[in-house]
Order: C-alpha cells, then structure tokens, then sequence
C-alpha cells in the first residue's frame, strides 16, 4: 500500500532520514514512536511532497514523485500536522470540508465525507459554526483530524497527535480512532508518537525511528529484539 525504499533526507547537511525501508500494509495502523527530533515528521512530510529527498515512496505501487504535492491528497492521503494549521478566521466546519473542495468534490461528495466525519466526530457538528481562532488546543486537533478524514480515504497521517492534549481530550481523540478503525477497516493510519502507550491499544504494530532510521519495534518504545 504504501512503500519506502531507502528514502533518505538531508537538511542542511544534516541526515534527517537515513536509508528508510519499510512497508505498511492498507487497513494497518501504525505507530511511528520516537523522541523529538528523531525525523518522525520529516517522514510523513516526505509522502505528502514537502521535501527533498533520494529514494522511493510508493502509493498502491505508484511511484509518488510522479505525482505534485498539491495532487497528492486526491490520491485519498489525509494528513494532520502537528501544530493543526487551521486558518483562524474561518469557521470549524469551512475548515474541515475545504480539502474537499480543494479536490473538486461535488456538493453530495462534500456532504457525504461531512457525515462521516460528524459520526466519528461528533463535537465537531457542534462546534461547526465557531471561528476556528476561538476553539481551544485540544479542539483544534479534533479539527484537523476532521480536515484529515475529510479528504483522507485510503490513508491518514497523524503527527503528534496527543501532543499538549488535556488527559480528558486525549482520551476522547483516542476514542474517535477507535471508532474509525471500527468503521472503516479499509483505512489506513500512520500515528506519530513519543509515547507509544497511547497508541497501545489500538495500533497493529509499531516501528521505531531513532536518529533518521526505521525498525520494527514494540510498545515499549524500543526496537523490537526478539
């Protein structure tokens, strides 16, 4: 479904990414767990076109550098950055529906993906109409797992989504995959991750990445060495 093959990445002389070679299968979800710094971002980043980088990703067996980054997400890849990128003084709801309309969706396509989204997601329907400058950081994250789904049908890229979360929001975010994984098993999920035990018990499995380089790990953090 989706490939590596050795996708490196240097910024500034630096390596982020170090000959990253892996594959994840569709309906997987994955945990990407690692410490800050360690390229977690630079990687889903480097699906969605926003670096330069050696190396091959492949999307259903399509080589993506075929493809434009602002095309990518009519391929069906939704992503959520981590610091939530809403535009403050549209509403929650024109948020979320614009990737639709970015790729052209009709008016019943648009509705359609917003339903969804509401079943999933159902705080969102209420705070549809609120600026979303107003909402709280927590909600913002919400939001932009909305715009993520929105657009987001055969993969979705979640960077840190936990991330500066309040216990009660994170659970209620964690309760929200769960459901989308319940229903929808064709999905696929890339969940980026310092604490991998928030992903515990939803995640298929997990890969560690550690200083630019991808491995098989466990929930505990570390590579798996068994």
């Amino acid at each position: 479904m989706l490939e590596f093959r050795n996708v490196t990445v240097t910024l500034g002389g630096a390596r982020i990414l170090r000959d990253v070679d892996f594959t994840v299968k569709q309906s997987e979800t994955i945990a990407l767990v690692g410490a800050n710094g360690a390229g977690k971002t630079t990687l889903l980043r480097s699906v969605m076109g926003f670096t330069q980088m050696s190396g091959e990703i492949l999307f259903d067996g399509r080589e993506l550098s075929e493809v434009p980054p602002p095309q990518r997400p009519g391929l069906g890849i939704g992503y959520a950055a981590e610091d939530r990128r809403l535009f403050s003084a549209f509403t929650v709801e024109e948020n979320v529906i614009m990737p639709g309309q970015v790729a052209g969706f009709s008016a019943m396509e648009l509705r359609h993906s917003l339903d969804r989204i509401y079943r999933i997601l159902p705080e969102l329907k209420e705070m549809a109409n609120q600026p979303a400058g107003s909402v709280s950081g927590g909600q913002g994250k919400m939001a932009a797992l909305g715009r993520a789904l929105m657009i987001g049908a055969r993969l979705i890229m979640l960077d840190e989504p936990f991330q500066g979360v309040a216990p009660a929001l994170a659970k209620r975010y964690a309760e929200a995959l769960r459901t989308l994984r319940d229903n929808d098993r064709e999905v696929t999920l890339i969940i980026t991750e310092s604490n991998p035990d928030l992903l515990r018990k939803f995640a298929d499995r997990a890969l560690v990445i550690e200083r630019g380089e991808v491995c098989e790990g466990s929930f505990d953090g570390g590579a798996d060495t068994a």
